[in-house]
């Protein structure tokens, strides 16, 4: 058993408990709150002075995928399979290294939790997984099974990956019709699926590609949709209602120029990156306030830091967008609780609760500051950074 006492415990979905105490036992919270009996055989860890928060999580991000620490610049990286704009048999899983630069950089900056998505040059990029960043030799065991969602892009990306060769799609108008159509085909392939099931002579001819996209026409597997221009996003939206898909807009660049709309369908989305500089038209409009402003309207955001490493300074950077308008609650939520709904884990990650997985981050100073170290981070109950 560990017992962490006297920190200032942030449970982010109840209260904050000024000298608190967390009890672990068989890797999963035992108790939390103030004047609890701490056990006399317990490892004691004495947090004075210290912030106690959930396990932090980024439900976007590319460790692994994007190959650090950087190799030969000629060789693709792992994230992007552009050989085709259709890959949605693709695998993040399979390009999972645990010895990845970026892996103990993120876990030692309080993060153990992460989304591991394909990038976003192809309309239909593959599947995403979770992993927990345990110290571990395989992916197995890091990978936590049946976490897979679809990546989706819109906007500049396909375009500039496809179109300046003149491939399909060169527009927005034959990104989102293809999208469309490789649906439309999914869907189709779905029915017939089923109709087998009560005539088997009525099976299609096996197809690798619309196999993995039955789970996302059938609303079993949640959409992770790229767009950063407020056209782009009511398109992804246009096309996820035509098809009924469970999706999120990833990135959200524009929305606080669609807040409305956003809010009248209950928009979950994901916002980030903020490290990068106006390379590309459809990010000009980028603004700090834009968290904010749709927290405010009561969507449920999560943030991001959109890269590998980069996220070990996603909290810092977490301050900066807090002084552009976003409440202390909502940063919280933003890091911990809402990424774990857009991955399906709140029932197990994202608070400190009785009963979810010891996943534990202990900093020396407000998390959000950017002179704040995380000097102890714990997942599943087991110390895998220690600096206090």
């Amino acid at each position: 058993m560990i017992a962490i006492k006297n920190g200032k415990v942030v449970t982010v979905t109840d209260k904050t408990f000024e000298h608190g105490t967390v009890l672990i036992e068989d890797g999963k919270i035992l108790a939390v709150g103030k004047n609890i009996e701490i056990p006399s055989d317990a490892q004691v860890i004495d947090a004075s002075g210290c912030w106690v928060t959930p396990g932090l999580i980024d439900c976007h991000t590319h460790i692994s995928n994007f190959n650090e620490p950087s190799t030969n610049p000629s060789i693709p990286l792992d994230g992007n399979e552009m050989s085709s704009p259709i890959t949605p048999q693709v695998r993040a899983m399979d390009a999972v290294n645990p010895h990845d630069y970026a892996i103990s950089k993120v876990r030692d900056a309080g993060f153990t939790t992460v989304c591991i998505l394909p990038g976003s040059a192809n309309v239909i990029g593959g599947t995403g997984i979770v992993i927990k960043l345990r110290d571990a030799q395989t992916a197995e065991e890091m990978i936590l099974p049946g976490t897979e969602q679809m990546k989706f892009a819109m906007g500049e990306n396909p375009k500039r990956c496809y179109g300046t060769d003149r491939k399909y799609p060169m527009t927005r108008m034959g990104l989102a019709s293809l999208m469309r159509e490789t649906l439309f085909k999914a869907k189709v392939y779905s029915d017939r699926l089923k109709a087998a099931e009560l005539d088997p002579s009525k099976a299609p001819e096996p197809d690798f590609q619309l196999q993995a996209l039955v789970p996302v026409v059938r609303g079993e597997m949640r959409c992770r949709i790229h767009a950063h221009r407020s056209d782009d996003i009511m398109t992804a939206i246009r096309v996820a209602e035509e098809f009924h898909l469970d999706y999120t807009i990833e990135h959200c660049t524009e929305g606080y120029m669609i807040t409305d709309a956003l809010k009248a369908r209950n928009v979950r989305c994901t916002i980030g990156p903020y490290l990068w500089h106006p390379s590309k038209q459809e990010i000009w409009n980028m603004k700090l306030e834009n968290p904010g402003i749709l927290s405010e309207a009561g969507l449920t955001i999560s943030l991001t830091a959109d890269t590998g490493s980069q996220t070990a300074i996603l909290p810092a950077t977490i301050g900066m967008l807090m002084r552009y308008g976003l409440s202390e609650q909502a940063a919280f939520e933003g890091i911990t609780i809402n990424p774990a709904k857009t991955l399906k884990l709140d029932h197990r990650v994202g608070s400190l609760e009785v009963g979810k997985d010891a996943d534990i981050a202990i900093f020396d100073g407000h998390p959000f500051s950017s002179l704040s170290l995380c000097r102890m981070t714990i997942i599943d109950g087991k110390i895998v950074h220690n600096t206090l």
